[in-house]
């Protein structure tokens, strides 16, 4: 499939804002599963850019503007292309005991995606969730299919529920959030039962952004119409399998990735500061056409 994905930040300011700078993760990765054929990041008032890969390889932008302003506009606009991107089926089929040997094989390289973060806490309730979901003698890919399905089946899709930084033990009790406490969520559980898991954002093509002619052939998907939070769990031999616990699916062909880390705050789309008044007003929308 091939996308085009038009990506707009606005800040609106109370008053006169200054020395602003910011750094955008917003540009599709390339990989076995998809392909960036063209990007362009514009920002209003217009500033240079610059770029570098960060620790997790990342595209990350940067960009200051020194002059007075009261709004910023950041526009990106991209075109991709995505493709099946099938797991090996042998790694699904070693038992959970046999791949927690394998990981502790690789623990030194993994360790990040093993531990708690910032976003990620590891409780009672987690450990129990672990041990009831991932048996030593169960299948691995069976175990991951079922916990993905246990968090679509036991949590609500309640927009405006959680912030950015509500804790997994609160989306936990609650039962109800966003894709990125869904995420968090299973990250967590992961973790908790020696599985590598890390956070991926990204954008996915939802029930509303399909073309009329696809409404009867393809699965409605639930997301956020800024960008969308999915999991990716590694698999012995060196392969990362994308799960979506939201959709209670594997992340495919309508999911483009854009950046991965331990949790929300490694990813997060942009970020700045400035100087100013505290108050701004921050409007995200994203558009996401097939092509």
């Amino acid at each position: 499939m091939r996308f085009r994905i038009t990506h707009r930040t606005l800040y609106r300011y109370a008053g006169s804002a200054s020395e602003s700078f910011m750094e955008a993760r917003l540009t599709p990765t390339t990989d076995d599963c998809q392909k960036l054929l063209s990007r362009q990041l514009v920002s209003t008032p217009a500033a240079n850019m610059h770029s570098y890969a960060d620790y997790f390889g990342n595209t990350v932008e940067t960009f200051s503007i020194v002059k007075r302003h009261r709004e910023l506009l950041l526009e990106s606009v991209c075109e991709i292309e995505t493709t099946p991107c099938p797991p090996p089926a042998a790694a699904l089929e070693i038992s959970i005991s046999e791949a927690r040997q394998l990981y502790r094989s690789e623990k030194l390289k993994l360790f990040e995606f093993l531990m708690p973060s910032e976003s990620i806490t590891i409780g009672p309730e987690v450990n129990a969730l672990a041990n009831k979901l991932f048996k030593p003698g169960d299948l691995l890919g069976v175990s991951l299919l079922r916990l993905n399905n246990w968090i679509k089946t036991n949590f609500r899709y309640v927009s405006g529920s959680t912030q950015i930084d509500t804790p997994v033990t609160t989306a936990l009790k609650q039962r109800s959030g966003v894709c990125q406490d869904f995420a968090q969520v299973m990250i967590a559980i992961l973790r908790s039962a020696e599985i590598p898991a890390r956070y991926v954002t990204g954008y996915i093509e939802t029930e509303t952004q399909r073309k009329a002619s696809e409404a009867k052939r393809a699965p409605a998907l639930i997301g956020a119409s800024e960008s969308h939070a999915w999991v990716e769990v590694y698999l012995p031999g060196g392969f990362w399998w994308p799960l979506d616990p939201t959709n209670d699916c594997i992340a495919g062909e309508r999911h483009v990735k854009v950046a991965v880390g331990r949790d929300y705050h490694d990813s997060t789309p942009t970020r700045g500061v400035f100087k100013g008044t505290h108050t701004e007003k921050l409007s995200v929308a994203v558009v996401m056409q097939r092509i």
